[in-house]
């Protein structure tokens, strides 16, 4: 049983509530698909137990004891890669025009590491999530690797719950397909609603069943309220409003789950968001 939570846009939420329902489900397999911006780990804490090298690239190496200095490469190459035939490895796209022009074969196409695949074995069971290098290549592909990753400490019974990537990029359909529920985290404001609806089109398109929970609800009820009647208009369940809490931003400062401070208001509505949450996955009738 798979559950992704994910969101139409960055900032709302998501992770605050991904690391709470960790922390609630001790035997699940956690996965932290938002590679670009990994940070689960640094609430759940926990050890690093494996990491391995990630390729999520090819770049351009010139032999300069075969090259002739010809500019065919040069020429060729729409990203202006190679100048005086040397290779700007930051501009190399890695799509081997200058290799099939290249007459001398001079130039070979070579990994390039991109990041690295990490398993961390916390006191709230396994986290499978990845370190990717700024503005590397191969987010999708590093996805697809750090849930494969997970599946090796688990069966497909178990449960596993993921902290998608935000938007509706490659990242985001490789978090989501294949997943069996999807928890859509919105925030109150028009562009969280615009970005909701793009990623609730991503889901239908995977026949993934959503639900919705609506963060910070009250800072704009108006907006709340419009985004609960498109909701009830698609069929759409709301299965939570978690209210504004100034206490969250002491749990993110502290490294803590909101889940483990009882006086929080968010705390208590995430709990019933869970135990909502579990009632759908035993059932498992979507």
């Amino acid at each position: 049983m798979q559950l992704v939570i994910i969101s139409g846009k960055g900032g709302t939420g998501k992770t605050t509530i991904t690391a709470s329902f960790a922390y609630l489900s001790e035997q699940s397999i956690k996965c932290d698909c938002d590679v670009d911006a990994s940070n689960l780990h640094i609430v759940l804490g926990g050890e690093d137990i494996k990491k391995e090298h990630y390729i999520g690239a090819k770049v351009a190496k010139i032999d300069y004891d075969k090259c002739v200095n010809c500019k065919a490469c040069e020429n060729i190459c729409r990203f202006d890669a190679i100048e005086n035939g040397i290779v700007n490895e930051l501009k190399c796209e890695g799509c081997a025009a200058c290799t099939v022009v290249c007459r001398y074969n001079a130039i070979t196409m070579n990994d390039e590491i991109t990041g690295e695949t990490i398993v961390t074995k916390t006191n709230r069971g396994i986290l499978s999530r990845a370190s990717m290098i700024a503005g590397a290549e191969g987010s999708g592909k590093l996805v697809t690797d750090v849930r494969k990753n997970a599946f090796n400490y688990g069966s497909k019974d178990d449960l596993y719950i993921l902290d998608g990537t935000p938007g509706v990029g490659c990242a985001v359909m490789a978090s989501i397909t294949g997943c069996d529920l999807a928890l859509i985290v919105v925030e109150p404001s028009q562009s969280g609603l615009n970005d909701f609806k793009r990623v609730l089109s991503v889901t239908n398109h995977f026949q993934i069943k959503s639900l919705v929970c609506i963060n910070k609800y009250d800072i704009n009820e108006e907006l709340t309220n419009e985004i609960i009647e498109f909701c009830n208009q698609n069929d759409i369940e709301v299965i939570g409003k978690i209210p504004f809490d100034s206490i969250v931003e002491q749990s993110i400062n502290e490294l803590k789950p909101i889940v483990l401070y009882e006086e929080s208001l968010a705390s208590k509505e995430i709990k019933n968001i869970w135990n909502k949450i579990i009632k759908y996955i035993s059932r498992r009738n979507f």
